[in-house]
């Protein structure tokens, strides 16, 4: 059978950093791939880490070549995949454990034929989240590229590594890189992907954290000239892709932004984009759990473990949709209330203290996402809260609802669907005597 995903990875003199690479994607939560590491003659022990790791994994496959470059590279990959979608790594960088399930989600809801993700910038012990669509939903090629129009040598667009490819399409067309150019070679590889594309979409989740500052042309040993040829002849195939995109009269009234691609690019071309000033410390971009506390036995490890499973989940629809987790939570623990609150009531459900939780209330309404009011019935001391929530919420609680039900698929997966029938009628009995013995 098939895998679904093709995971390509070229390796050079990479034996420092391709174990974290590997170990990063044999951790994905969705693990119907294959991966294929390319050595592209590396001097050092890349390759006898390659053929370790595949000795322990069968959805590893490792190819040995003679020193050729990484485009050149890439294509043998290409030869060999097998998967529906293609997906793209550097050896130095790795990847969050939920970003293949992210882009393949992304792609098979409606049938998109690219996704485009945010990615973290990784500058020595300091990272930034990049990204540059804010649109969450399908887009046309002409909108896809009206978005890469306004930042046309940002390596968001340039790049592979932050997206997911069809890879019908590729062979279709028998899309490969272009080993004669050293510069925007992904770029030129996007820009002719995106003619035979028809619909795009883009994640707000940074799924790839970025580390190594890719070389630039002046570290290549090229002669000016020959640059200054390149240069040229990627900026010609640049404006030749936006009138094969755009009508006459559309590329017209934007021909001055696709002449921003030639100075935005003078200087290197696809430049990395620099650490950003919200940039944060390596670790605390993501929620951490220590191996001590996970390793320990007792209730309330159990209980912990259990909350640190959701909110891994939870945490990807709300950096998706720019929530703090808490707010998240918050949210999704009002959508699941079968009665008005007190808010003293509705504190003790949520654990927060009454500040936290009020300051998070603030957060969903000042966002319009909620509406509180407050009712008081006869006989009672304390108001009550009606909690109704906007049309702009309905997605985000479509959002969490995926995150909770991909909560309770991955701490079942390991029962068989028998074990699971058992467990959830032995977990119904468990509630309904918590219920009397608390009442």
């Amino acid at each position: 059978m098939e895998p679904t995903v093709s995971i390509i990875v070229p390796v050079y003199n990479a034996e420092n950093t391709i174990p974290r690479c590997i170990e990063s994607i044999l951790n994905q939560e969705y693990s119907d791939f294959e991966l294929l590491l390319v050595n592209d003659g590396s001097t050092d022990g890349s390759g006898a880490v390659c053929d370790a790791y595949a000795a322990r994994d069968a959805r590893i496959r490792v190819i040995h070549k003679e020193n050729t470059g990484v485009s050149d590279t890439r294509n043998t990959a290409l030869d060999q995949a097998r998967g529906t979608y293609l997906q793209f790594l550097d050896s130095d960088d790795w990847i969050t454990p939920d970003a293949t399930s992210s882009l393949v989600r992304a792609a098979e809801s409606a049938q998109c034929d690219l996704v485009v993700s945010d990615f973290y910038r990784v500058v020595g012990e300091r990272v930034s989240q990049k990204g540059d669509i804010d649109d969450d939903g399908v887009m046309t090629r002409e909108e896809y590229a009206a978005h890469m129009m306004e930042n046309p040598a940002d390596f968001y667009y340039g790049v592979l590594w932050n997206k997911l490819y069809r890879r019908s399409i590729v062979e279709t067309h028998h899309l490969r890189m272009d080993p004669e150019i050293s510069w925007c070679e992904d770029f030129m590889f996007n820009l002719e992907y995106i003619r035979y594309a028809e619909t795009f979409r883009a994640l707000q989740v940074p799924i790839y954290y970025y580390v190594k500052t890719k070389g630039s042309l002046a570290n290549q040993s090229l002669t000016i000239s020959k640059t200054v040829k390149m240069k040229l002849f990627v900026f010609e195939y640049y404006q030749r892709f936006f009138k094969s995109v755009l009508d006459e009269e559309e590329y017209e009234k934007s021909r001055l932004k696709v002449y921003r691609f030639l100075l935005d690019a003078a200087g290197d071309g696809s430049v990395p984009p620099p650490i950003l000033p919200n940039s944060r410390k390596l670790g605390n971009e993501r929620m951490q759990v220590s191996p001590d506390v996970l390793g320990g036995e007792g209730v309330l490890y159990d209980a912990f473990r259990e909350r640190k499973l959701l909110e891994r989940y939870l945490e990807t629809a709300a950096l998706k949709n720019d929530l703090a987790l808490p707010d998240a939570k918050l949210l999704l623990a009002l959508r699941d209330l079968a009665f008005q609150p007190t808010r003293r009531e509705l504190a003790d459900f949520v654990n927060l203290p009454r500040g936290a939780l009020s300051l998070s209330l603030q957060k969903l309404t000042g966002r319009g996402l909620v509406k509180l009011t407050e009712v008081r019935r006869k006989a009672e001391r304390f108001k009550r809260l009606d909690i109704t929530f906007s049309e702009a919420a309905q997605s985000i609680l479509a959002d969490l609802e995926t995150a909770r039900q991909d909560y309770e698929t991955s701490r079942l997966s390991s029962l068989t669907p028998e074990e699971q029938e058992q467990h959830n009628l032995l977990a119904g009995k468990i509630q309904t005597h918590i219920r009397d013995v608390l009442q």
